[in-house]
């Protein structure tokens, strides 16, 4: 989890600061825009719903995909439909990374390399 979550404090820190100029700006750069996309990506991403935990392999998962920009074309609002459909995608496809992510605890090469795999084969079918 520390492995994909470090990234994660500094994108949202970077997109918290970037809002606040933007709101002023009337012209942004290309650089600028996509950051605060992913901005907007994360913070839907580490948003749970009350009373439904998410099992630390799914929140692995999603915030490994979140951080390595595989969300980054995909909308805003449909950005919960997306981690619902992908987390039933790993469970049904790809059911021993997510026991090997249970299991260990760690998110090795191997493993994050069979995650961002499985994201591309996913978001050709979602995006479609």
């Amino acid at each position: 989890m520390k492995k994909v979550a470090a990234p994660l404090k500094l994108d949202l820190a970077q997109y918290r600061s970037l809002a606040a100029f933007a709101q002023f700006a009337s012209d942004l750069d290309k650089a600028t825009r996509d950051q605060l996309t992913r901005g907007e990506k994360l913070s839907e991403v580490i948003k749970q719903p009350q009373y439904r935990p998410v099992s630390l392999e799914q929140q692995v998962a999603i915030l490994y995909v979140a951080t390595k920009g595989l969300l980054d074309d995909v909308p805003t609002p449909r950005v919960k439909e997306f981690e619902q459909a992908f987390s039933r995608f790993l469970e049904g496809q790809h059911a021993d990374v997510m026991r090997k992510l249970g299991k260990t605890k760690t998110l090795d090469d191997e493993t994050a390399a069979a995650l961002e795999a499985a994201a591309k084969d996913f978001r050709a079918t979602f995006l479609a």
